[in-house]
This record gives C-alpha cells, sequence and structure tokens, in this order.
C-alpha cells in the first residue's frame, strides 16, 4: 500500500468493510442522508471531491447523483472520535439528497406516537430516475 493512502486505515470499518457517512450541508449544517462506505469510495470521495458511496443494496460503487444529476461536491470529510462515522461536508447539487425527491432523507418527525411527514416533496422522483 501507497504511503498516501495510511489515512484510510485509521478508519475502523465494520465487519463488511464499510463504515456510515452521514451528508451534512456545508453551509447550513442540515442532515441530508446517511449512506454507507467502503474503502474505494472513501478514497474515490476524497479524490473526486465528490460524494461516492456504496450500495449494499447494489453491491457496488454509486456516484451520488450518477443517475438524478444531484451530485455532493465535498468541502471537507471528518472522521469521528471512534473513528467508525465519516461526515460529509457538502454542497448539494439541485437541492435535492432524497431518492424520494425532498431536499433530506430526514423529512418525518415522531410526534404523538407516530411519524409525521414534514417536508414537501421538491420534485417528482419520476422525472429524476
Amino acid at each position: 500500500m501507497s504511503e498516501s493512502l495510511t489515512w484510510l486505515d485509521e478508519v475502523r470499518w465494520n465487519s463488511e468493510g464499510l463504515v456510515p457517512a452521514i451528508a451534512q450541508d456545508a453551509t447550513s449544517g442540515r442532515i441530508l442522508m446517511m449512506a454507507w462506505m467502503n474503502r474505494e469510495a472513501l478514497e474515490q470521495t476524497a479524490t473526486l471531491k465528490q460524494a461516492v458511496y456504496f450500495s449494499r443494496s447494489r453491491n457496488k460503487l454509486w456516484h451520488k447523483g450518477e443517475t438524478s444529476h444531484h451530485v455532493q461536491n465535498v468541502h471537507e470529510i471528518r472522521l469521528d472520535c471512534d473513528e467508525d462515522v465519516i461526515v460529509l461536508k457538502v454542497e448539494q447539487i439541485g437541492g435535492i439528497a432524497c431518492h424520494t425527491g425532498r431536499e433530506s432523507c430526514f423529512y418525518r418527525v415522531f410526534k404523538d406516537g407516530q411519524w409525521q411527514v414534514v417536508e414537501p416533496v421538491l420534485k417528482d422522483p419520476s422525472e429524476i430516475y
């Protein structure tokens, strides 16, 4: 392994070789989404300065926005104190991070004993994908 990649060894990957990655809006601080990264995804994210995740359902790398064109330009990559969670501070192109057509994947609030949708769909997903 080259010296330039030793920083990847500091990440505590889970038993499947993954680490959770939280995308946070670099300006507002809003949490946009959570996805998984493997070593290659994190390395590509650092190189490209755009978010690349690992899709567990498709078992392959997923460059955020490859279909929707809603890419995430990465301003900063942070590692938590336990070295097992990544935070990406991003600029969300198109203003939509969620596959449901919303700004954030966290659009439901637990209130009065149930999950309530509190944010609108900004664009019909059928027009995105």
